[in-house]
C-alpha cells in the first residue's frame, strides 16, 4: 500500500522545499525553501528544518529537533552551505545539527542508519559515518571526523578537529581532545585509551584469533620502550596481512601533527585496562 504525503495544517512548508513520496509532517513543523526531504521521512512535531538541509529517506525526527541552523562560528560570513543527513536515521528530541561554514568544507555530513538520542549535537563541518550511535547529550565540536560504527557515550564532548576511527567506542561523560584509533575504547577527562572495543569487535563477527592478533598489534604500537614511529614500522612488518591492524597503523601514520589519544601509564588512578577477552 502506498503511503501518501501528509502535512498537518499547522506546519509551514516554504515554497521550493522538495518533499519525497510518503513524507509525513506532524503539527507545528517548519521546513525551509531550500530543504529536501527524502521518501517516507517523518517529522513527528515541532521540528525545524532550516537552510539547505537534505534529510535521507525513511529518517524520523522527533519534537524540538533543529536541523540546518547556521553554524556557531564567527568566521562564517553567511554564504550558502549545507547539511546532508543520510537515510534511515533516528533523530530524537532536541537534537541539533548545523550547516557547514563558508570558510571551510561548506557542508556537514551524516551517514546512513544513525541513531541520535535526545539533545545530541553535530557542529559545523563535521563528517559522521554510517551507523553512528550518540547517547543523550553527546556533542561534537566543529570539523570532527567520525568513521563508521562509532558509539559516543552520553554527555561526552569531542574537541574540534578530532578524528574518531571506525568502530571506536567513547565512554560516557568523557572529554575527547585527541584522535581515537579505529576499534579503540576511550574514556575519561581528559580521555585516555582503555584498550580495544572488544564487545564491538565480537559483535562485528571478528574471531577470537583475530582479536588476539589485534590486541598484540595495539600493545606493540603503544610500547613505551620505543618511539611510536619505531613501533609503527615494527607493527607494519608484523601485521601487514591483518586489514584491521593496518587500519589502525595507517590512521596513526597519517595524523600529521595532530594530538592522539594514548593509554595511560599502568598504575595510575583511573587506569582500568579491562579489555580481556
Amino acid at each position: 500500500m502506498t503511503i501518501e504525503t501528509s502535512i498537518h495544517p499547522s506546519s509551514v512548508i516554504e515554497p521550493g522545499a522538495q518533499l519525497g513520496a510518503g513524507v509525513r509532517i506532524g503539527p507545528f513543523c517548519h521546513v525551509s525553501a531550500d530543504a529536501i526531504l527524502g521518501d517516507h521521512v517523518e517529522l513527528v512535531s515541532h521540528v525545524s528544518i532550516m537552510g539547505a538541509t537534505t534529510l535521507g529517506a525513511s529518517s524520523k525526527v522527533f519534537p524540538m529537533a533543529t536541523l540546518g541552523a547556521p553554524p556557531q562560528n564567527t568566521k562564517h560570513k553567511g554564504g550558502r552551505t549545507t547539511l546532508v543527513i543520510g537515510a534511515n536515521c533516528t533523530i530524537r528530541e532536541g537534537v541539533t545539527m548545523h550547516l557547514g561554514t563558508d570558510g571551510s568544507r561548506g557542508t556537514t555530513t551524516v551517514g546512513d542508519n544513525g541513531n541520535f538520542l535526545a539533545y545530541t549535537h553535530v557542529a559545523h563541518d563535521c563528517e559522521v559515518g554510517d551507523n553512528a550511535i550518540f547517547a543523550n547529550g553527546a556533542t561534537l565540536a566543529g570539523h570532527c571526523e567520525l568513521g563508521d560504527n562509532v558509539y559516543v557515550g552520553g554527555l561526552t564532548a569531542v574537541h574540534q578537529f578530532v578524528r574518531i576511527g571506525d568502530n571506536a567506542f567513547l565512554a560516557g561523560c568523557s572529554a575527547i581532545t585527541g584522535d581515537v584509533i579505529p576499534f579503540g575504547f576511550a574514556g575519561g577527562n581528559r580521555a585516555s585509551l582503555r584498550g580495544l572495543n572488544i564487545i564491538g569487535l565480537k559483535r562485528s563477527g571478528m574471531s577470537r584469533a583475530e582479536i588476539h592478533a589485534l590486541r598484540r598489534c595495539y600493545n606493540l604500537i603503544f610500547d613505551r620502550s620505543r618511539t611510536v614511529a619505531e613501533n609503527l614500522e615494527l607493527a607494519r612488518a608484523e601485521f601487514s596481512d591483518l586489514p584491521r591492524a593496518m587500519k589502525i597503523i595507517d590512521f596513526i601514520s597519517h595524523r600529521g601533527h595532530r594530538q592522539y589519544t594514548v593509554p595511560r601509564l599502568k598504575g595510575t588512578a583511573i587506569d582500568d585496562d579491562d579489555d580481556e577477552d
